[in-house]
């Protein structure tokens, strides 16, 4: 009886902690920002802006990233944009060189020590009151500044986010989940922001004042951390919906695999780093925020795995129990087989969500035991298409 008592709380604990995460909190944070909204005292100004551009071999973009940060909407005497190359090996550096006028200079960082480093000496150089993060393969809307800047009006704002909507041109399996993961994770930072404030940023589209701005070590997840470096401060981090770029998704099941597998570890090590701003006493909501949509979310794959294991046992003297276990495991199949279909670059339409939810769990679940063995990711390897179509790696 024990034993039975004690699997049954182990599931029941699992689905309540499960359904939290994926619901309640989202539900939670909504109905606080609709209750009791922070506002933000917008007002138009305009500093003096720098636009950092982080790039490693980034050839086959940086040109067209460099004309479409030329064509913002912004006073060209106000408007820095620096190209920080960490270390770059094909022709980056000469494309920017070639390009270089009174708005645009090359900084390079001498060996590679990866995107959270070379920012930090990015900034040091940088001249702009505001600094704006970007990557080399973001394309931003003409207006992005015009509707970013307003925020830093208001003396409780820190670090402003823009929206970044993916697109996929080849409709691939993963673009697909992506983009529906995204639209859920788009609506949770609205949420927040309106609530008390954001706990992590898209790392291509975001503003911070150059006096908030904190220097990270290398393996920080910079786009996640500097949320909580500004939140120490005393200050805010808000979402800009109408601040817009765009970005392509990844097409390859791999790929985004070991980005969330380096997102994760990076996250949690973060967190840890940070643990006692998960405590209420000390960051109030923020830790709630923290606690609820990381460190819960990271621990998914432990909830499931806790389900399987449980209703597992509790099918041998309950139908319904037995009938919920081979749910399950049909579940797991679909996905493997979506993951084989996928790999022979078959469509597979609806399944697509759960093609990445199963993902971006198992990436946790991995990311998770990369985190508890001490590896590190002050650098990492992204990849680009050629023109051709073929797969070429580059790295921060």
């Amino acid at each position: 009886m024990a034993v039975f008592d004690f699997t049954l709380g182990t599931f029941l604990v699992s689905v309540g902690a499960l359904f939290y995460t994926y619901v309640g909190y989202p539900l939670i944070v909504y109905v606080s920002g609709l209750a009791r909204p922070l506002r933000v005292a917008k007002q138009d100004i305009e500093p003096r802006v720098t636009v950092i551009i982080t790039a490693y071999n980034e050839e086959q973009v940086i040109a067209e990233k460099i004309k479409n940060t030329l064509a913002l909407d912004y006073p060209k005497d106000k408007l820095e944009i620096i190209v920080a190359s960490d270390g770059s090996t094909d022709s980056t550096d000469k494309i920017v060189s070639g390009l270089i006028d009174k708005n645009v200079r090359l900084f390079r960082q001498d060996g590679r020590v990866g995107k959270t480093l070379t920012q930090n000496k990015a900034v040091e150089v940088s001249t702009g009151d505001i600094i704006l993060f970007s990557d080399a393969t973001t394309m931003y809307q003409s207006n992005v500044l015009r509707k970013l800047l307003p925020n830093f009006a208001d003396e409780n704002v820190g670090c402003v986010a823009g929206k970044l909507i993916y697109v996929d041109p080849k409709n691939s399996n993963v673009g697909h989940g992506a983009k529906s993961y995204w639209n859920y994770e788009t609506f949770l930072k609205e949420s927040e922001s309106r609530a008390c404030s954001l706990i992590g940023v898209s790392g291509c589209l975001y503003a911070v004042r150059r006096s908030a701005y904190q220097p990270m070590y290398a393996e920080a997840c910079s786009d996640f951390l500097i949320c909580t470096e500004i939140y120490k401060q005393g200050l805010r981090s808000v979402y800009e919906p109408q601040a817009i770029c765009s970005e392509e998704t990844n097409r390859l099941l791999r790929r985004e695999f070991r980005m969330r597998i380096r997102v994760v570890s990076q996250t949690l090590n973060d967190l840890w780093r940070n643990r006692r701003m998960m405590n209420p006493l000390q960051s109030g909501f923020f830790a709630f925020e923290l606690v609820s949509h990381k460190l819960l979310r990271y621990s998914a794959p432990f909830f499931l795995i806790a389900i399987f294991i449980s209703s597992g046992i509790l099918a041998f003297g309950s139908l319904f129990f037995g009938i919920l276990f081979l749910l399950q495991v049909l579940l797991y199949l679909v996905a493997l087989v979506q993951i084989l279909f996928d790999m022979k670059g078959a469509r597979i339409g609806i399944f697509a969500m759960p093609l990445y939810f199963a993902l971006a769990n198992g990436a946790s679940l991995v990311g998770f035991f990369k985190w508890i063995s001490g590896e590190k990711f002050a650098q990492w390897e992204p990849f680009r298409d050629t023109k051709d179509g073929i797969e070429t790696k580059t790295s921060f």
